[in-house]
């Protein structure tokens, strides 16, 4: 059997406010092109400090609850060492401690195999920047 690695960047805009970013139609489309109804391992990664890749359920209000839980955990203030940009942006820096900048999924029948209520996400707290780049690599 051959193996290959697909790879493409996907240009997604954030805007100014915190948010969540559901990527799983984007990465659908990707795979339809990349997986050829092979079996094999999709990588999402995130090549920013202040974002990462989250798998969680959205539109219920999970991602709300998720940007809830964050701004409780890192609060944008003063009290980071880190103080360019907007007040409170050190914290976006510790963000992919919590939030990892990367994910990988098993792929099956050129299929993301996510369960029914799961989404990959962009988790972006940083509203210096409203632009990111999200690498999306098929190996299979």
């Amino acid at each position: 059997m051959t193996h290959a690695l697909y790879s493409r960047l996907l240009d997604i805009h954030t805007g100014s406010h915190e948010t969540v970013v559901d990527l799983t139609r984007d990465l659908e489309t990707f795979l339809a092109s990349a997986a050829d109804d092979r079996d094999g391992l999709l990588n999402v990664f995130v090549p920013h400090a202040t974002a990462g890749i989250a798998i969680l359920e959205t539109g219920a209000g999970s991602d709300e609850d998720l940007l809830a839980a964050l701004h409780d955990l890192l609060p944008a203030d003063d009290r980071w060492r880190h103080r360019h940009g907007a007040p409170g942006h050190g914290r976006d820096h510790v963000l992919p401690a919590l939030v990892p900048p990367h994910a990988t999924l098993p792929v099956v029948g050129g299929t993301l195999e996510l369960g029914t209520w799961q989404s990959v996400c962009l988790v972006d707290t940083n509203r210096d920047n409203p632009n990111r780049q999200v690498r999306a690599s098929f190996l299979g």
